[in-house]
């Protein structure tokens, strides 16, 4: 039982890292799937075995290499020296994300608790440093209760979307997209969340002893994101294209489930937001910790308040323009990753 509770663990925060800003709220699942029509459905499917395949791998090579830090395995991937200017640019790249996460945690509080946008990011603020002060137990704790809840929702949309005149659209949707941007998409998703999880699936895999606890839970992750991935879409796609013009488009859509339900799933949204935000604030904290050996606390304090400076740009534009962008980048770390053999150490 004590085996099964660590891989739920592993598999939770690997999922919780994913299910960020962009997946919970509906965007990502949007640009990255579902305006692609029906053939989105595949495309995740091709995630899904990224998710699978690559999230296992990633988390053994961190355990095999005893990595502290993301730039140790990028080191690993790609030498010492590219492997510490592909850092630099991951260092910038995931900041970038936490801007997005944090401007999500705001527009959750003024578009559906009708707060103030800047309440949103400072009580997210409080939350995280709360939480990251304590270290990656505390992650994994707040994974283990938000993410069973992110699914039980998930569960309850598909079951809403069932019986709607649109819920077949997800097998008959079209698309004036070209099949090279159809197709590209899954690679650029996984590789982007992936390349994104790094700072968090790394110094988990090195500091898990059991590797099959690794395994076991890179598989129930991937496995877990891609039967989530595929109910956002089910339930996007019967109200398409319609809810393409909100921010939060999983929040308008279960509107008609009653009040009780959508301030539950706000709640949910707003954790995976929190869960995403300070997974990244976590894995850009123990690089610079290892780049410029500053007290832990002040990084903490430096990254939250730069976050909060650069999250006023707000959630949807930082979400269209960052994303796209970093996902080509990301591509060159998916190749990298794929062609590297665990437990082979690059010396050069």
């Amino acid at each position: 039982m004590k085996k099964l509770g660590s891989v739920l663990q592993v598999c939770f925060t690997y999922v919780g890292t994913v299910v960020g800003a962009g997946f919970a709220t509906g965007q990502e699942i949007l640009q990255f799937f579902t305006r692609y029509g029906w053939t989105a459905t595949l495309t995740i499917g091709v995630s899904s075995v990224l998710f699978v395949w690559l999230g296992i791998k990633l988390m053994l090579l961190a355990h095999d290499v005893k990595a502290q830090s993301y730039e140790d395995l990028n080191k690993l991937l790609f030498g010492k020296k590219a492997g510490s200017w592909i850092s630099l640019f991951m260092l910038f790249t995931l900041f970038g994300v936490t801007t997005v996460m944090l401007a999500g945690a705001g527009s959750v509080f003024q578009e559906h608790f009708h707060l103030p946008f800047q309440l949103g990011l400072i009580t997210t603020l409080i939350l995280s440093f709360i939480v990251l002060k304590k270290g990656m137990q505390a992650i994994l704790t707040v994974n283990s209760i938000v993410v069973p809840l992110m699914l039980a929702f998930s569960c309850i949309v598909v079951w809403y979307t069932w019986n709607l005149p649109g819920s077949e659209n997800w097998l008959r949707l079209t698309t004036d997209y070209g099949s090279e941007r159809i197709w590209i998409a899954p690679f650029l998703y996984a590789a982007f969340n992936l390349s994104m999880a790094q700072g968090v699936l790394v110094p988990l895999g090195a500091q898990t002893k059991d590797r099959s606890v690794l395994f076991w839970g890179g598989i129930s992750g991937g496995v877990m994101i891609g039967l989530m991935l595929l109910a956002g879409h089910f339930a996007l796609s019967a109200q398409m294209p319609g809810i393409s013009q909100f921010d939060i488009p999983m929040g308008h859509l279960i509107q008609k489930l009653g009040w009780l339900l959508q301030l539950l799933f706000i709640g949910v949204i707003y954790g995976e937001i929190l869960t995403t935000y300070i997974a990244d604030v976590y894995g850009l904290s123990t690089q610079l910790e290892q780049r410029t050996k500053l007290p832990r606390d002040w990084i903490l304090i430096i990254l939250l308040f730069m976050s909060y400076l650069v999250s006023q740009l707000g959630f949807k534009e930082l979400l269209t323009i960052l994303y796209p962008l970093i996902g080509l980048f990301s591509t060159a770390w998916l190749v990298m990753i794929i062609r590297q053999r665990s437990r082979t150490i690059r010396t050069d």
